[in-house]
């Protein structure tokens, strides 16, 4: 049998560099995109291809395909869509263009990347389309407002494109994290500083006594937080089950979220996540 491909994305770090071990131990061809040019040289230089995708820039999207399928001979098995940042703070202190600009990363550029796959796996018979959701797509906390709306436009695209796919060879997937250990709060405080003049914001001693020090001092994990090889384990079963599930849960929360959200009224629910 030949072997089965596919492209991850966001291999910097996180998530998506321990799929890119993962997978690769497995026997999988990894095809480790990173964003920045020098992640995509460390990857080479640990045995890696490694195209060069950034969510923001469509031609490295349309480029760094390109370069999978010439490897390929023209295949791909299976695409990860992962990496994403958020921008905290309060929706009434986030700039429209803030947010224009976290959709194109955490949305938009997912959407160019998975209709360019999608008539090669059309073309080949098969293939498998997994996206890194969070738990934040399907309930939302205070001062994730970007993050959240990206996830939850990405749940219902991938919802109705998983529906749309049944007439096709194409599996649609989602994962759903909770706390993986990962850069994602450290690679948010530029984002932070850029847009958030949190010392104009009516909320300045919230900002100044909580979010700031969530985002500056190193507290340590967070409660239930799980390595990000558990996203991985999910990760192989949707990739190589007969019959992935449409949606995989990683960590308890996620689990207890899912369950809190079905049985609680509204109201409940908004007052046990106003705590988090």
């Amino acid at each position: 049998m030949a072997q089965k491909t596919i492209l991850i994305t966001g291999c910097s770090s996180g998530i998506g560099y321990a799929a890119a071990v993962g997978l690769r131990a497995a026997g999988w061809r990894v095809f480790a995109a990173c964003r920045r040019v020098e992640d995509c040289e460390r990857l080479r230089e640990e045995g890696f291809d490694s195209p060069l995708i950034d969510y923001e820039d469509t031609d490295t999207i349309t480029s760094g395909l390109a370069e999978v399928l010439a490897a390929t001979g023209g295949t791909l098995d299976a695409l990860f869509n992962n990496g994403a940042y958020g921008v905290p703070g309060a929706v009434e202190d986030l700039p429209t263009d803030a947010l224009r600009a976290i959709f194109e990363a955490n949305f938009f550029g997912w959407h160019a990347l998975t209709r360019q796959v999608i008539p090669v796996m059309r073309a080949q018979g098969h293939g498998r389309i997994v996206q890194c959701s969070s738990v934040l797509g399907f309930v939302t906390m205070p001062w994730r407002g970007a993050y959240n709306a990206t996830k939850f436009a990405l749940e219902g695209l991938t919802d109705t494109m998983r529906i749309e796919m049944r007439d096709t060879p194409i599996h649609v997937i989602l994962i759903e994290p909770g706390p993986v250990t990962s850069r994602i709060r450290a690679n948010s405080i530029p984002h932070f500083e850029r847009w958030i003049d949190w010392e104009a914001s009516p909320r300045i001693a919230q900002y100044r006594d909580k979010l700031r020090k969530r985002l500056y001092e190193d507290t340590g994990p967070d409660p239930f937080e799980l390595p990000p090889q558990a996203v991985v384990k999910k990760l192989q079963h949707a990739l190589e089950a007969p019959r992935p599930r449409p949606r995989y849960f990683v960590t308890t929360p996620t689990y207890i979220m899912a369950t809190l959200r079905r049985i609680l009224p509204t109201r409940a629910l908004d007052w046990v996540l106003s705590r988090g």
